[in-house]
């Protein structure tokens, strides 16, 4: 980026040189005709080429970050809805149609949409033995599974839970109880993924959260943070962190008013091409965010 930035500033001092002279149509001589040519399509490539980079910063940008705890994030403009997508199935395979790995997601992507690459991705919630997910999930507007609203043991059940989800209008993280009503009164996801628990609540930390908890473990979520537009960001810690930790970091450093845990341990995953990074697991439903070639 820096490279094009000194591109375009040079041509145009260079330009603007030749404008101070008193350069005109009438009085321009081959050689500077073809240094004027020159200057312009450097500008001109320079040009495409930054708008190329703030372009790709637009739909993702994915990072590693060491405070307050090891991490990495991935952001999503609401306004790039169209990239996101969410993942489960290659419904052309008869034999084994579970796309299972980030490595098979690539390549069901590169072959169903070949102008656009697969920028970055993650596990989207918890999922059962056969790897199906346990919860509300949505693909495409199709239902795959109904709003679990049941209770239980394990994470997904530690209330109140929450469903991720995005409509034409943005991306939401609503509380489960609050889904139902929603979709009572005729919501209409195209994408939703449920899991549990809650980490924000309107902006509370999930009230079960206990901040001296000692209980660690590589974790993975997803936050709304911001209006007009919001972003959505995916975080998974590179390190073992409590739930109260990674509650107050998307709460206090992302400003999300809401953020949902996806999963943890083993389960967590991330692919990101710009940080050349494609861990190596199975998983059931997965977050995928592309890009133009």
């Amino acid at each position: 980026m820096i490279r094009n930035y000194g591109i375009v500033a040079n041509s145009l001092n260079f330009l603007s040189k030749f404008s101070l002279n008193g350069m005109t149509l009438s009085n321009i001589t081959k050689t500077q005709a073809v240094v004027v040519s020159l200057c312009l399509a450097l500008l001109l490539v320079a040009s495409i080429g930054l708008a190329r980079q703030f372009t790709v910063k637009a739909v993702s940008d994915c990072q590693r970050k060491n405070q307050p705890f090891d991490y990495s994030i991935c952001e999503l403009d609401a306004k790039n809805a169209a990239n996101f997508s969410l993942q489960w199935q290659n419904p052309s395979s008869t034999s084994h149609p579970l796309l299972l790995t980030f490595t098979a997601l690539r390549d069901y992507l590169a072959s169903e949409q070949p102008t656009k690459t697969l920028l970055f991705a993650m596990n989207a919630g918890m999922y059962d033995g056969n790897f199906a997910p346990i919860g509300y999930t949505v693909i495409n507007g199709k239902q795959i599974r109904a709003l679990n609203l049941k209770q239980g043991g394990g994470n997904f059940h530690l209330m109140p839970n929450g469903v991720f989800w995005q409509d034409r209008q943005g991306f939401y993280i609503t509380e489960s109880q609050s889904m139902a009503k929603k979709l009572a009164s005729g919501a209409k996801p195209i994408f939703a993924t449920q899991s549990g628990p809650m980490l924000v609540i309107d902006g509370n930390i999930h009230p079960a959260f206990d901040a001296n908890s000692t209980s660690r473990k590589y974790r993975n979520g997803v936050g709304v943070c911001g209006r007009n537009p919001s972003r959505v960001k995916f975080v998974i810690s590179d390190t073992p962190v409590s739930f109260y930790e990674f509650a107050d970091f998307f709460k206090s450093q992302l400003g999300c008013d809401n953020a949902l845990f996806l999963d943890g341990g083993s389960a967590s995953a991330l692919y990101s091409q710009t940080l050349s990074r494609n861990d190596n697991k199975y998983m059931g439903v997965m977050i995928a965010v592309t890009q133009d070639k």
